[in-house]
This record gives structure tokens, sequence and C-alpha cells, in this order.
């Protein structure tokens, strides 16, 4: 359904199939209970920004969705199989390889009908992933799993010229940071638009699609963030909506 001045967009977020007895506080016997989890705070910065969140739940094919869908968010999660992108495991991995499968082909139809893409964490590796190229799968400085998560550890610099760029207005600003891997080869679609000091990329962009990910959690930060804000303009677009009646 095409977004409209009377409309909110609908934005697509994928997440975690998990057990309940993963989960804190559960009873024992539901403890082999499916349960599909993404954090609260992805959903709440989609409200904020203007857009609906719509759960996509990992049994169905995900390019069914795509057509009722205005734009799309790749939330944060396990390590991808790293055989995706010709490696072998080190042994530091969590893998779920249904949701690397559905996220793949959720990914490539969303190009495909022109919708606008935001990817966290997990969602910037997949985007690389899915544009031709590697991870490093395991870079233990960066997951600073010790602090609150909005609590903002490092600085990244911007590239001009880049929709990054236009997004935040800055050449620099703070994040926070919940990741152990990052983005090593860029696929060959893929511009780097900010790095950390150490030369870790920190956000990529698709060539030619608005698609953007960024390697820190900002719907983990204090403050609502403007990447959201973009992601519902761009979802609103008459050519970023999707054609179904």
């Amino acid at each position: 359904m095409a977004a409209s001045a009377k409309t909110r967009p609908l934005i697509g977020l994928p997440g975690r199939r998990r057990k309940v007895g993963h989960l804190v506080g559960t009873a024992e016997s539901m403890a082999d209970v499916d349960v599909d989890v993404y954090f609260s705070g992805y959903a709440r910065s989609v409200l904020q920004a203007g857009g609906l969140p719509v759960h996509l739940p990992v049994d169905a094919n995900p390019t069914e969705f795509v057509p009722h869908l205005d734009g799309i968010l790749l939330t944060g999660g396990a390590d991808i199989e790293p055989h995706r992108y010709g490696a072998e495991p080190d042994g530091n991995g969590d893998y779920e390889p249904a949701r690397d499968e559905f996220e793949i082909t959720l990914l490539g139809a969303a190009i495909a009908q022109d919708l606008p893409v935001l990817g966290i964490c997990r969602g910037t590796q997949l985007i690389n992933v899915y544009a031709g190229g590697s991870l490093r799968q395991h870079v233990p400085v960066h997951a600073r799993f010790e602090l609150a998560p909005h609590i903002r550890v490092h600085r990244v610099t911007i590239e001009p010229g880049t929709m990054l760029s236009e997004v935040y207005g800055q050449d620099q600003m703070d994040v926070n940071s919940l990741h152990h891997q990052a983005v090593d080869t860029t696929g060959p679609s893929i511009v780097v638009s900010a790095r950390a000091d150490d030369g870790t990329v920190e956000a990529i962009e698709l060539v030619d699609h608005p698609a953007i990910g960024v390697q820190w959690h900002p719907e983990m930060h204090n403050q609502h963030e403007l990447i959201f804000d973009w992601l519902i303009k761009k979802a609103s677009e008459p050519a970023a909506t999707s054609v179904a009646g």
C-alpha cells in the first residue's frame, strides 16, 4: 500500500527466533516454546519518527511482505554464518541460519521494490554480505557490554557527501558500541560513510539505493536519532512506496 499524508509508512522489522527458556522469569514448562524478539527501541523509534512498525516472522516467505511495506529496518542480533562470505567460523560466533536466509531474501526484494532500508549492527553487516563483502568475525574491543547501552563510548568520523552526512549534518559524532563483529572488505556496491578512530567501519551505504547501515545502536541512545527520521521520510516518498493496492 502506498504511503500518503493520511497514513503512516509501514516499516518491516525482522527479529530473532528464540526459545522462552532463554528469557529470564518465564515458567520452566514453557522453555521450548518459540518467541520472536527484538529490542523495543527499534519499534519505538519508528513510531516516534512517524512510521508504523510491522513485525516480520521468519516463518513466511519474505517476498510476500515487501509489496505491503514502505521500508525495512534490519535489526541487531546473531552473527551471520561465515560461509555466506566465504570464510570458516572462528569459534566466536552465534548463528541463526534461518534468519540469515530470510533477511538476505527480504533485503533483495526490498531493493528490487526500491524500498528504503536502515540496517543497525547486524543489519549493517547483512547489507555488506548481501553486496558481496566480508566481515571481521571478532573485534572484542568494540563490545562494550560492561556499560549501560546508551553510553556513547567512542567517536566516528562521517565521510562528506554521503547520505549519512546529509542526515546528521556533521562530520563527527559520539556513539555507543555493542558489537563484536564488523565490516571487513566491502562489497562492490558499498560506500563506507563512517569509521571509528581505529579504522573500524562504522557505517555503510549502498550505491544508487536508499540504504544505510550503522554499526552502533541509535535506538538505545537517550535521545531521538535523525536516522529514523531519514527512514520514515524516504519511506513516505512516492518513489519508495510499494505498488500494491
